[in-house]
């Protein structure tokens, strides 16, 4: 029964005790000896023992890779906790436990860490590849940066504070980029504007600049490096001077063709014509807006018209000379001033047919005298204008003192109260005759002094003419003195022979027709006073009397009294004897 058991040890459980009576079994069927068997059990013994060693050692082993595991796991969660930077994180105490007990606390926390760490590394990446894409940008080198692929992230400091200050970093990045782009923005707008005034291709430009700034290229791709920032800087500039310098030629040749205008009396029409190239004669450059304003093909066309007309010019030369020179002529009767037009038609001809002036030249020539012209009749403007008062002045005095010799002047006639108060004004302005011309003595004599030279009104010297004047209303007021005398004479002497002879006519009261009141028939006053020319000098009063201006403008003057010529005639003398009354108070 016990060897059926033992053949068979699936009827019953196996153990060491069973398997040694077993082999007891066997030995005793075999007759092993006992040196035999001691020597069998003792190598049994040796093989049991070599397992269990085996199986300490196994045990050992795994022990300690359980315990480096467990250091592993603590140094891992350290290091996770280190580089994330989580202080709240608890970690378990090291002798609470088995140290499978003690990996299987730490476990769920190192894979919370590793998940944190991923989305941490995520996150660096994300933040670390913007910013080296805009310094890519900045720098201008975007494609070696997409080149160079995503950027190492450094682990061992993945902690928020870090990760903040790489946001910081983006955003300052961000802003500057934003700004950038606003600059290459208001650049290629003002590079816009400037081609559109220019009349230049705008994208051949900007694309030259590069070719991201092209308008079909969206505004976050544009380049915003320092190399394109610099070259849109320079083009503006570049464009500044070609609009600056576009401008002063294009007001140059407005100028021009103004003068041109001017000088040959072209008509509204023709200028209307160009209204584009005058319209920013006086503009400046930040004014100057309109497309195409300065563009080259209407310098080029302002340039070809400029030079049609300075053609025309030349053939025109003779007319626009002679405009000139009346003009000049016509400054010089305004002011009274003598010339010589004759002879200076004469030489403006002279060098015409001899050519060996420009024409340009000779119309400068023209012009500067034409400017000294107006500046020396603006200097006379005063003087003139007080001789202008003190010859109506002298006008109305000759015209009193007719009236005053009219018996009928207070008549009730027609137009009599008319006359009445023109006398009122005329003894008003009359009594003023000496102050005017004390003024205007002290005036003339300030004007020579400043000037260094003598005054000449008409050919005549104005102090001249002036002291004539004083000497001849001298001489008319001792005539009327005398004249008075006679009277008083005539008188006397008649009361004293009228109860010997009878009463006669009165002296006072002339035989013969009226004198009408107004100016005389010889040019002069009756009284002396001067004309609106008076010459000193008897062949001025024959060969100049009728001088008269280019082209039938200026009107002939009356013929200029002598000096010797403006004494009272005989009859003028008789008629004061016969006709001349006291000068009442008041009409």
């Amino acid at each position: 029964m016990a060897v059926a058991d033992a053949e068979n040890p699936l009827r019953g459980e196996t153990t060491c005790g069973s398997l040694l009576q077993q082999l007891q079994q066997i030995w005793d069927e075999v007759g092993e000896s006992d040196d035999e068997r001691d020597k069998m059990l003792l190598q049994i013994d040796q093989e049991c023992l070599d397992v269990y060693k085996r199986k300490v050692d196994q045990a050992a082993k795994s022990r300690a890779h359980l315990l480096q595991a467990l250091a592993d796991a603590k140094s891992e969660l350290s290091s996770l906790v280190l580089a994330l930077g989580e202080k709240n994180v608890v970690v378990p105490d090291k002798s609470t436990g088995t140290i499978k007990e003690q990996l299987a606390a730490i476990a769920p926390i190192l894979e919370q860490l590793w998940e944190l760490k991923e989305e941490r590394i995520k996150e660096f990446a994300d933040v670390q590849s913007q910013i080296q894409k805009i310094c890519g940008e900045i720098a201008g080198n975007s494609k070696l940066t997409e080149q160079a692929g995503a950027p190492t992230v450094d682990e061992a400091d993945l902690s928020l504070k870090k990760l903040d200050e790489f946001h910081s970093q983006l955003q300052e990045l961000q802003k500057e980029k934003s700004d950038r782009l606003h600059k290459v923005l208001d650049f290629v707008s003002t590079v816009h504007d400037l081609c559109s005034v220019l009349g230049m291709d705008f994208f051949s430009v900007i694309i030259e600049v590069h070719p991201s700034l092209n308008d079909s290229i969206g505004v976050q791709s544009k380049s915003i490096s320092n190399e394109t920032l610099s070259k849109l800087a320079k083009t503006v500039v570049d464009l500044k001077e070609d609009k600056m310098k576009r401008l002063q030629k294009l007001q140059e040749l407005a100028a021009q063709l103004f003068d041109l205008w001017n000088l040959m009396d072209t008509s509204s029409e023709e200028r209307s014509l160009f209204d584009h190239v005058t319209c920013n004669i006086s503009a400046s450059v930040d004014e100057v807006t309109i497309p195409g304003a300065l563009a080259l093909d209407l310098i080029e066309q302002a340039e070809v018209e400029v030079e049609r007309l300075d053609q025309l010019k030349a053939s025109r030369m003779k007319e626009i000379a002679f405009k000139r020179q009346d003009e000049l002529e016509e400054i010089y009767a305004h002011a009274h001033i003598e010339t010589d037009p004759e002879a200076a038609r004469e030489k403006i001809m002279a060098l015409i047919e001899s050519g060996n002036v420009e024409p340009s030249e000779l119309v400068a020539d023209l012009d500067n005298q034409i400017v000294k012209a107006k500046e020396e009749a603006g200097s006379r403007k005063e003087i003139l204008d007080k001789v202008e008062k003190w010859m109506s002045a002298c006008e109305e005095e000759s015209w009193l003192e007719d009236y005053n010799r009219d018996e009928n002047r207070y008549s009730s006639s027609r137009g009599a109260h008319i006359n009445l108060k023109r006398a009122e004004k005329a003894r008003i302005l009359v009594n003023k005759i000496p102050a005017l011309v004390d003024t205007l003595v002290a005036k003339t004599r300030a004007w020579e002094e400043d000037r260094q030279m003598s005054f000449v009104y008409d050919g005549v010297p104005l102090l001249a003419m002036l002291d004539e004047y004083a000497m001849l209303r001298q001489d008319r007021e001792e005539e009327k003195r005398r004249m008075r005398d006679q009277k008083k004479f005539h008188e006397q002497l008649s009361s004293d022979q009228e109860p010997v002879f009878g009463s006669r006519p009165s002296p006072n009261r002339p035989l013969g027709p009226k004198k009408v009141v107004g100016p005389r028939a010889n040019g002069g006053a009756a009284n002396g006073t001067p004309n609106r020319r008076l010459s000193l000098n008897a062949h001025q009063g024959s060969s100049n009397g009728a001088r008269s201006t280019p082209k039938g403008r200026r009107e002939s003057t009356g013929q200029v009294a002598h000096v010797n010529h403006v004494a009272i005639s005989k009859e003028d003398a008789a008629s004061h004897v016969s006709g001349t009354d006291p000068i009442p108070a008041s009409p």
